[in-house]
């Protein structure tokens, strides 16, 4: 019976990983801002084969790796070929998992070389504006230029920041470069934005969030706004603006844009202010975004982290 029981234990073990494994792998295509169909052509694996890895149902050889690593009483990761340049990793990611959240911070700070190293070390804060996140069709260009305007800072789009720097668009330095590529460059083109020194609104692009220094970045530099809306919404514009990237061709589309946008939620809700936009005119959306910021502009910058909503 004992054995059995350890038998049942092992496979609803497996089950569970296999699930989370899933939903892992869901939540990350949607960061990025990828279809299956797109992702089984970069990856060079069937799209029915993610669809069953999404689901749950994962190949065996997954669970047999996974059984090798508790055998060796050691993470999974440490399993698969990384080319990490420092034999200290293991240590740091360990002391990482233990540290507590004003530890990390100050980790962060140092890391990023926005602190100096020292207990009482603190991060000097630079307010560069107001930033607007979201997915495509929120209004991010729209209304951000509209702001701008009023207030008289310069507006700036980032994604064609880097198509300038580049003579590339996104979709050619994607083909050419990749995601990893184009997010390497969009964090080196919101350095050059930063050492600017000048007061902007910058509108970034959908998928900013799924690279974690440059979004953090833009979260400390900025007052961040979180354009929202519906899914349904989001389409319409896109779809307006005659621009269905990553979704063309794809007639999953609308769940597609669904798995995006509650992949990336958490993320967008880390922003100091929520604007939604959902069954709002231009000038009714406009005029609430410029209401919003206007007791940050009066503010120290020090302050700009506050939450703000409307609705």
């Amino acid at each position: 019976m004992s054995a059995l029981s350890d038998m049942t234990q092992s496979a609803e073990s497996d089950a569970s990983f296999l699930l989370e494994l899933g939903q892992r792998v869901r939540t990350l295509r949607g960061l990025r801002g990828m279809s299956r169909k797109v992702l089984a052509r970069v990856s060079g694996i069937s799209e029915r084969y993610i669809a069953q890895l999404e689901s749950g149902k994962g190949n065996v050889s997954i669970m047999l790796l996974r059984r090798v690593s508790d055998a060796l009483a050691t993470p999974l990761e440490d399993l698969l070929p990384s080319g990490d340049p420092s034999i200290d990793w293991p240590v740091i990611r360990d002391l990482v998992r233990r540290a507590t959240p004003v530890q990390i911070a100050h980790a962060k700070d140092v890391l990023s070389g926005m602190g100096r190293l020292g207990a009482g070390a603190r991060r000097e804060l630079v307010f560069h504006g107001i930033a607007l996140i979201g997915l495509r069709g929120a209004g991010k260009s729209t209304l951000g230029k509209i702001l701008a305007d009023k207030i008289g800072w310069a507006f700036v789009e980032l994604n064609k920041e880097i198509e300038q720097q580049t003579g590339l668009s996104v979709a050619e330095i994607i083909a050419l470069y990749g995601q990893e590529g184009f997010r390497r460059m969009e964090q080196a083109a919101l350095a050059q934005l930063l050492a600017r020194k000048e007061l902007m609104v910058l509108a970034t692009g959908g998928g900013i969030v799924s690279e974690a220094i440059t979004f953090d970045q833009i979260l400390s530099s900025f007052y961040t706004i979180w354009l929202k809306a519906e899914p349904e919404e989001h389409m319409a514009r896109v779809r307006g603006q005659g621009d269905l990237r990553p979704m063309a061709d794809d007639r999953a589309a609308m769940q597609e844009l669904r798995t995006i946008l509650q992949s990336r939620e958490p993320l967008y809700a880390r922003a100091a202010g929520v604007l939604d936009t959902a069954g709002l005119s231009v000038e009714a959306a406009a005029a609430k975004l410029t209401a919003m910021v206007s007791p940050v502009l009066c503010r120290d910058a020090c302050a700009f982290g506050l939450k703000n909503e409307a609705v």
